[in-house]
């Protein structure tokens, strides 16, 4: 796969748009997605993209499965096929042609926000009255969905605790049922997030280096 941004200046006019129109073109773009494959979900980051296909690297090893869905944060999801792996990036090929300025762009049909997970963490919360068991239904950088035995107010300061998870503070936005939205005090790094979903969902994939990959 060739990762030419452009092409090269020819003296012969015809030679230059049959050469336009044989090569793919590739656009450079680091932007985070999932992989959703059997294995679970996992971050990744796009590095180039073409009409036809698109590379990508994790922050550990990649998945085993060579068909998967590559899912952008506004939720568009896209069917790729693996073509090239070297440690931990990857070049896969797309089920059908894709508009490049269309997944460029990412188009919202809602509020734009941040890249989710839907992994479950087993967390514990606490107050300075009251603390309860609950997991995380889904995640990202910046808070959690979680499921909780608990009740706690709104805007209520919480210690977040778990064995997957960095400890951490957060307050409780939102309410229904034993149902809690979380907003973070810190945002977890990308790399931070990818980890922590990799050794939750599949901890082999931690233990390989990109040279050994």
């Amino acid at each position: 796969m060739e990762y030419s941004a452009g092409f090269r200046a020819d003296s012969k006019i015809e030679e230059v748009e049959v050469d336009r129109r044989s090569k793919p073109r590739y656009t450079s773009l680091i932007r985070a997605a999932k992989l959703v494959c059997g294995q679970g979900e996992f971050i990744c980051v796009i590095r180039d993209v073409s009409a036809t296909g698109i590379s990508l690297r994790t922050f550990h090893a990649l998945p085993n499965d060579r068909t998967i869905a590559l899912e952008l944060q506004n939720g568009e999801t896209y069917e790729i096929a693996e073509t090239r792996r070297e440690g931990f990036e990857a070049s896969y090929q797309f089920d059908r042609p894709v508009t490049v300025e269309r997944l460029i762009h990412e188009t919202w049909n809602f509020p734009k926000r941040q890249l989710r997970l839907n992994i479950a963490i087993p967390l514990t919360l606490s107050s300075l009255s009251a603390s309860g068991e609950a997991v995380t239904v889904n995640l990202s950088q910046q808070g959690a969905r979680v499921e909780c035995d608990a009740a706690f107010a709104i805007d209520q300061a919480l210690r977040v605790t778990g064995d997957h998870f960095p400890e951490t503070r957060a307050k409780v936005r939102w309410r229904k049922d034993a149902n809690y939205g979380l907003v973070f005090d810190n945002t977890l790094s990308l790399r931070e997030f990818a980890l922590m979903a990799a050794s939750v969902q599949c901890p082999v994939m931690l233990e390989q280096t990109p040279d050994a990959a």
